[in-house]
């Protein structure tokens, strides 16, 4: 018994050694220890209104009244919805999103170049539910794709394009229905489907579709021609302005869908060597690395470059509830360590894939250890810090440590700026604020640490 004892204390004191090891590799590379470094580039004024907000916001409770009072009826009557859409407007708006207009998300584009930053620019606007609207989105997203022509150097490291929005979302549900049903049975023959990359795995949650789905109807089929035209006119926009495309994933009833459409985009279109189009892999999910990894291998395979944007995820409640709902296992991982390794599995993986190989990873983390690990990779693997296949981003407005430590460091940095109308794109946030457990505690550590600054700037008078 003493022999065992002794055994898990030396394990103990070996995971201890190797954790502070990894502290210690990292810290060389990221210091979020100082807080006049790390915000140096940030006003006192920015300072004083960001941890304000952080202060209202960073309670789940508060998150939770504001999803509620954006789905309730005030949102229907004119007076108090000018009232509550002015407030959000003033406080969580302002602070998390570039701007209610392209004008303005690159006035913020500009200033976060200054600051050492650049932009991924996102239109906002999802899940249109008809050609219309799907046109009027299209237009949106080359204009957006056009404005980084007129800005200096290159603020603009990509933009964001969601399926969702040029594509109707029951196509979307129709088409990963099919591709589930293919993936079941061999035999399925497609007539419209195009070249891509492996789609599911073996672990891939198939629950979607538990019986065979009737084939695409002709209007299906001409909406998804058009579709189609949607996306290859955002593509032929971006190769000309050479600006890469980042494809947003969604849930997992329609991203088989958005997987075909982004890799037969990648197949279609790159830059020589350099990938125009990135996938986004969500890690929360049990079948992520799999699906990376047969991607990855796929495209080295068939010599195209291929980019990859790695997040944990947002819609983890939805899909365990939907799992639940049909009596099927959840396809997402059973704690938030397992999601934890896994993407830092997938981050390792796409490293050294792309240290002395094709292929560009962004690396979306709010995680601190994430953002230890991956430092300390790179550096081990002997890569240039400023590589062009690699970079870090967080949200606008979120993680400013871990953002502003990343580009002391010499990491190439971007921030997600959504920009739209206040109406459209605060129920997005509040999505994405609700499902992200890390958001409370990354916004207290940002909080901490801008308080800090701030008492040292009063203090020393400082401005």
């Amino acid at each position: 018994m003493a022999s065992r004892y002794t055994s898990i204390l030396k394990l103990v004191t070996k995971i201890h050694y190797c954790q502070r090891r990894l502290n210690s590799t990292a810290a060389a590379y990221i210091n979020l220890d100082d807080s006049k470094e790390l915000f140096s580039s940030v006003p006192t004024a920015k300072l004083m209104a960001s941890t304000f907000t952080l202060h209202v916001v960073m309670n789940e409770v508060m998150i939770h009244i504001g999803s509620k009072v954006m789905n309730s009826r005030l949102m229907n009557a004119p007076v108090s919805r000018e009232v509550l859409l002015g407030s959000i407007e003033r406080t969580l708006y302002h602070h998390f999103c570039g701007g209610k207009t392209l004008k303005e998300a690159d006035r913020a584009a500009r200033k976060l170049w200054e600051s050492g930053l650049q932009s991924m620019l996102d239109y906002g606007m999802e899940h249109a539910h008809d050609n219309a609207s799907c046109d009027h989105n299209v237009h949106e997203i080359i204009e957006t794709i056009a404005s980084t022509l007129s800005l200096p150097s290159s603020p603009v490291s990509s933009v964001v394009v969601k399926i969702t929005a040029i594509f109707p979302h029951q196509l979307l549900k129709r088409v990963s229905d099919l591709l589930r049903w293919e993936y079941k049975d061999k035999s399925l023959h497609l007539p419209w489907k195009l070249q891509s990359f492996p789609l599911l795995s073996d672990s891939s949650a198939l629950y979607h579709t538990p019986q065979m789905p009737e084939a695409l109807t002709l209007d299906e089929e001409r909406d998804l021609e058009l579709g189609f035209g949607r996306l290859m006119k955002i593509c032929e926009s971006s190769l000309e302005a050479n600006v890469p495309l980042l494809i947003d994933a969604e849930d997992s009833a329609i991203q088989p869908a958005i997987d075909y459409f982004t890799y037969y985009a990648a197949i279609k279109y790159h830059r020589g060597d350099t990938p125009l189009i990135f996938n986004t892999i969500q890690a929360y999910l049990k079948d992520s690395k799999e699906r990376l990894v047969m991607a990855k291998k796929a495209a080295d395979g068939a010599g195209v470059p291929l980019g990859f944007k790695l997040v944990r995820g947002a819609y983890m409640s939805s899909e365990r509830q939907l799992a639940f709902s049909l009596g099927a296992n959840s396809p997402v991982h059973d704690s938030i360590q397992d999601t934890h390794a896994c993407y830092n599995a997938c981050a390792a993986f796409m490293l050294d894939g792309i240290a002395n190989g094709p292929g560009s990873l962004i690396l979306a983390t709010h995680n601190i250890e994430s953002g230890k690990l991956a430092a300390a990779k790179v550096a081990s693997l002997g890569m240039k810090k400023d590589n062009e296949k690699l970079q870090f981003a967080q949200l606008y407005g979120m993680a400013e440590a871990l953002s502003f430590g990343l580009r002391n460091a010499g990491f190439k940095v971007s921030k997600y700026l959504p920009y739209g109308p206040v109406e459209h794109i605060v129920p997005y946030l509040l999505r994405r604020a609700e499902e992200n457990r890390g958001f409370v505690s990354t916004a207290a550590l940002d909080r901490q640490l801008m308080r800090k600054e701030l008492l040292r700037r009063l203090t020393t008078l400082e401005k």
